[in-house]
């Protein structure tokens, strides 16, 4: 069961960073259509819809507790990670705003050691400073361009999503028989009515309802916001949470590969190498991972 449950874990991971890795491509062209703060409003409110739609269906509790807890994860999930991604996108470039934004992982590693007690070991320290490295490469510090707000908000994209997952963390402790669906649900709903306020009281040009524009808000609103989040949190709530945060660097380097082949984002030597220094802490994390926590079974094969 033991086993079962990490694979699915470790699946749910890979698919959530397929989706967001080239979701980075899909919300710098959607910005061209709409203003930032009406296009995350149309993701957030249609992704929590759908996410009570499935309560509805699937008769899903729908009451909840520790409802300032799920405000707070909201605001911080929801509100503060989405909105500061998509405004640091406005100026900044896709590739380098997606490695900004997962630095999240290192957040967490430094948060989850004092707040949830979970220390890095044996082979995940080089993994996480193999990854470091991969991330310095990429941001290369030493050619800071013109778009330094950019950056730093991109940057507090990432604190905020770290914030959020010890958040979530904690209330799986308190609560741990609480719905996932019903969890995530409720979070993106309270963190939509900032994101909703700012797309009513900030000016901008009228939305341009272009076929690509459609895509985009589905392909934000039920793949990247609704399923991605519930595949996230399931994860998180059966890996430890650096594991699961340092698993989803996958989706930057997709990110850097996509705005190169579709923006002309044409990443530098210095990228290249971090990509690959990520994808190879990305190996040795997820090996030692599941030798962690895979148990086989000693009588399987047996009658």
């Amino acid at each position: 069961m033991r086993n079962n449950t990490t694979v699915k874990a470790f699946a749910a991971l890979f698919i959530l960073t397929i989706f967001w890795g080239y979701n980075w491509v899909v919300m710098k062209s959607a910005l061209q259509y709409a203003g930032v703060f009406q296009f995350i409003a149309l993701r957030t409110v249609i992704g929590s819809i759908c996410l009570f739609t499935l309560i509805v269906l699937l008769r899903k509790p729908f009451r909840i507790h520790h409802v300032p807890t799920l405000i707070l994860l909201g605001l911080l999930q929801t509100s503060g990670f989405t909105g500061l991604l998509m405004w640091a996108l406005v100026s900044g470039g896709a590739g380098k705003t997606a490695v900004l934004t997962y630095t999240m992982p290192f957040w967490v590693l430094l948060l989850a050691w004092p707040l949830l007690g979970e220390k890095l070991q044996g082979l995940q320290w080089p993994a996480a400073i193999l990854s470091a490295t991969g991330i310095l490469f990429i941001l290369d510090p030493l050619h800071l361009g013109a778009d330094k707000f950019s950056m730093l908000l991109a940057v507090l994209s990432g604190v905020s999503w770290a914030l959020a997952v010890i958040v979530a963390k904690r209330l799986h402790q308190a609560s741990p028989d609480l719905d996932l669906l019903t969890l995530t649900a409720w979070q993106m709903l309270f963190g939509s009515i900032p994101i909703v306020i700012a797309a009513w009281l900030v000016p901008a040009p009228a939305m341009q309802w272009t076929p690509y524009f459609v895509g985009a808000v589905i392909y934000n609103a039920v793949f990247c916001n609704a399923l991605a989040w519930l595949l996230w949190l399931y994860a998180l709530l059966r890996l430890q949470a650096g594991v699961a945060s340092m698993s989803s660097l996958l989706a930057p380097v997709i990110g850097v590969l996509a705005a190169w082949i579709q923006l002309g984002e044409v990443p530098s030597t210095h990228e290249l190498a971090g990509m690959l220094m990520i994808a190879g802490s990305l190996l040795l994390i997820s090996y030692v991972s599941i030798k962690k926590h895979v148990q086989i079974d000693p009588n399987m094969g047996q009658d």
